[in-house]
Formats: C-alpha cells, structure tokens, sequence
C-alpha cells in the first residue's frame, strides 16, 4: 500500500486496465485526491498535495525588498534588509497574499516479481516568474521531486540525504527556521541499508568574488558530493547523523582552483506524550549553500585567486504543544554564524542570523489548518550593521 502522507484519507478505485487507470487519473479534476489500481499489473496511481493561502504583514528595520523578491514570498534569511549608511532609505512595512506555496503530486506503486518500483513527481509555484500582482497573479510551476525508486536504491531528484525533514518544526512559512536549517532539493543516487543511507548528489559551488562584491554560482566540480547518514528511531523519538564531502571548484576564463569542504548534522525529534521537541545543529567547512538557504558562500576567491572555503555552523531547536485534538502550537528558535575571512569577503558578508518563531494553528476537521505565525528574525554582517523583520503571517491549508 502506498503509504505518502498525503495520501492517508485518499479513496480508492480498482479498475482493470492500466490504460484505463491512467485515462482517469488525467481526467480527475485538481482539487480530487485520489488512488486509483490497476488489479491486472499490480500498480497504484495516487494524486495529492496541498491548497495553501498565505498573507503576510512584514515590518523591515532597514530598507525594503522590491515586490518580486523571493524574501516577500517566505522568511529568506539572506534577504533581510540591512543599512550599511546614513543615506538608506528608512524600514517599510509591506502587506503580501499569495497562493504560492500550492502544490500538487503525482506518484505509482508497481509489485513485479517480488520488486517494488515507485515513481514520484511533485510541483508548487514559489520562487518562480511568469506572473505579477497586477491582474492575473499568474506564477509558473516549478520542480520540487522527481525520482524513481527500486527497492533500496533511488535515482531522481529529491531532498538531499544531508537534511533529515522528519525534525522540521510545523510551520506556517514554508521553512520556518531557515537560517540554521539544512535544506536542498537535488539530483542523486541514493542506497539505503537498513539505518544507513548512502548517496552521490549533484554537485554545485556558490564562490564570493574577492572583496565581496557578488557571488559566482560555479557548476565546475568534477566529483559528485558524497552523503553518509544514520537514522535511529525507538519509542522517544527519532535521530540522524548526517557526514558531507564535497570538492569545490572554479574553472573558468579568470580562475582555476580547488579545494575540498566538509560538514556534519545531528537532527531528531523527542517524544513527550503527545508533544515534542525537534531540533537540528550543522558545522561544516564549505557547507555553504546546504545551509540557510545558501546565506553563506561555500568558499571564497582570496589575493591569489585560490579558494579558501567558509566555516560555518547553525542549530534549531522547537517546542511543540498540542492545547487539544485541534489546537496547536509551536515556538522555535533558530541560530547561524559565518567565520568568514574577512580580509577576501570584506565586511558586507553576513557575519550570523536568527530567528524566532511562535505559531497558534486549528484544525476544525484534520485535513484542514487555519492558523497564525509570528516571526522576529535578525541579520548581522561582518561590519556590525544589522536589520531586523518583523512578520506576521496567517494561512489556511487544506491538504488533499
């Protein structure tokens, strides 16, 4: 039985041909859930995902961000404004709405001979163009998944091995701690053994330029990053420990160095009764672009045009508390620093950020959640200017 968390209240239809099943999945209208079997090959086709609406009310200390920044769509810790003089303009507050973060699912279930061969696509419409608030607020959809599994292996794209989404705290911003969060969505070849899961993923180097002035995204590396991690679940709860190699590179008509980076997560989540505890902590060297929403570089260019990469490290941790069977609540609070090399990045970079985050949500009936989010999140750059957001978010969430 297909078991996507989606899917749990799906109902099911067995029909005899798969020409037939499929005919009448592309025939369901968008808002259906929905599993559908083919009896003869052995092989279930589900439809699911989420109807999401978001408002957002952001105060901004220092400056504003321009309409189409991705930062007015979800707390984007790099995105927070912050006055370096006295000639910026004074903090903004903005109102947002937005359907964005909808997304919709495709997946199959095949038995053959024994094997079990699944299939999984997904799509939302965050962080993509095509689209503007002045008439139609129509956006494009983007690619969230897209992989195939036979029974321990994977191949596709899908959450790096290095993030362990099961000690995500619930939140109504599409990430919640996102500074000290590991977060990646990316082609790989994954092998899972019993606790441990072992991957080759596609490689990609964020460099800052010497000085800071602006950052290369490099697609040079010759070697894919190597993923080891360990997953322990017992009755309290649940623990990973993640290990991340990589080789970062630059090649191009001005550059030509090399280095390798590292990093390390410990994530999980602690039963207590029915609330808990989940919490995450990364330290790595060149984990760049793994962590807070690529907030740091991985490396950066020094006098010599060498790479030298960037420490960095972040950690979580979130309380959550269910009032009743249909009120609920969470506070977290999130944390990263940079040990940036200041005499190559300048004192622009960001030198740390974090957040806070306390939510109230209700579900009236299980699929549906109404609820509202207070952030305060903060970032700080090498010089000692910072920038504060204030941001109050409501939101409604059917899940289908």
């Amino acid at each position: 039985m297909f078991t996507n968390k989606n899917f749990t209240n799906a109902g099911k239809l067995t029909v005899a041909k798969s020409a037939l099943a499929a005919a009448l999945l592309l025939a369901l209208p968008a808002t259906a859930a929905v599993k559908l079997k083919d009896a003869v090959n052995d092989t279930e086709f589900a439809f699911g995902g989420y109807m999401k609406v978001d408002a957002f009310w952001s105060d901004f200390s220092d400056g504003s961000l321009a309409s189409n920044s991705i930062g007015r769509q979800f707390y984007v810790p790099s995105t927070v404004p912050v006055c370096e003089s006295q000639d910026c303009e004074d903090g903004a507050t903005t109102f947002d709405g937005h359907t964005r973060a909808t997304r919709f699912n495709f997946s199959t279930l095949t038995n053959i001979d024994g094997h079990k061969v699944k299939t999984f696509l997904e799509m939302d419409f965050l962080a993509t163009p095509g689209g503007n608030e002045l008439v139609s607020n129509s956006y494009s959809p983007r690619l969230r998944h897209a992989f195939i599994s036979y029974d321990n292996w994977l191949v596709g794209q899908t959450w790096t091995t290095f993030q362990n989404t099961g000690a995500l705290p619930e939140s109504l911003d599409f990430l919640g701690p996102a500074e000290s969060t590991i977060f990646e969505r990316q082609a790989m070849v994954r092998y899972s053994y019993g606790n441990w899961q072992f991957s080759l993923e596609n490689p990609e180097s964020l460099v800052m330029n010497n000085g800071g002035n602006g950052r290369i995204d490099c697609d040079d590396s010759s070697l894919p990053d190597m993923v080891a991690r360990y997953n322990h679940n017992a009755d309290w709860g649940q623990l990973s420990v993640a290990g991340l190699l990589r080789q970062l590179k630059i090649d191009d008509a001005n550059y030509d160095s090399t280095t390798s980076a590292y990093g390390v997560s410990v994530a999980g989540k602690i039963k207590l009764g029915a609330d808990d505890i989940r919490f995450m902590g990364s330290y790595g060297s060149g984990m760049g672009r793994y962590i807070g929403l690529a907030i740091t570089s991985d490396a950066v260019l020094d006098d010599k045009g060498d790479l030298e990469a960037i420490d960095s490290y972040g950690g979580f941790v979130a309380y959550r508390h269910l009032w009743n069977e249909k009120l609920r609540s969470t506070l977290s609070y999130s944390t990263f620093s940079a040990d940036n090399k200041t005499e190559y990045t300048g004192r622009s970079a960001t030198k740390s950020a974090d957040s806070i985050h306390l939510n109230l949500i209700y579900s009236p009936i299980k699929p549906l959640s109404i609820g509202v989010e207070y952030i305060r999140a903060n970032r700080e750059l090498e010089n000692g200017y910072d920038g504060d957001l204030d941001r109050l978010q409501f939101s409604a969430k059917y899940v289908l």
